[in-house]
């Protein structure tokens, strides 16, 4: 069965692992920079979990912007706890625990405590052929995302709660 709770500093080895798995070097976060997440918003910082072995996570800085910016990404200072938007700048699953749902459930965990927070909104960015995966979720495609990272080419994605 799969749990879901808040991150912590524990994870730091975890979370490194996994993102460095479902990401791209270029795209992927760093051990310092999850440091850095943990320590800011552990509160928008989920792990997925199964027999007590971290499989997934979802993590997200609060901001008041709908559109997440690189900058956003690598500087934690942008993390704004009484922010309209919850961003998600990470879904991870482990390539063996994918198509199994996981990843909705993460998903589904950051909107239920987002409305909980009484956030505006979710927001993400995407690769093209992950449009229709978040719009199962309710995400709606606002367009070609100015963003950058990696050298990708990323669509802006909305979920007004």
């Amino acid at each position: 069965m799969v749990t879901i709770r808040n991150a912590n500093i524990f994870d730091l080895d975890a979370v490194t692992d996994i993102e460095a798995e479902c990401f791209p070097k270029a795209e992927a976060a760093t051990r310092e920079l999850f440091l850095s997440r943990l320590k800011t918003f552990p509160e928008s910082f989920f792990i997925a979990e199964e027999n007590d072995k971290p499989i997934g996570f979802i993590n997200g800085c609060v901001s008041n912007s709908f559109i997440i910016y690189d900058e956003m990404f690598e500087d934690t200072s942008y993390h704004n706890p009484y922010g309209s938007f919850q961003t998600i700048f990470g879904l991870d699953v482990i390539p063996e625990k994918r198509r199994q749902g996981t990843a909705g459930m993460l998903i589904e965990h950051m909107k239920a405590d987002s409305k909980t927070k009484h956030r505006a909104g979710l927001t993400l960015t995407c690769k093209e052929h992950l449009i229709h995966y978040y719009e199962k979720f309710g995400f709606r495609n606002i367009g070609v995302s100015g963003s950058k990272h990696g050298g990708a080419v990323w669509y802006d994605m909305v979920l007004n709660l």
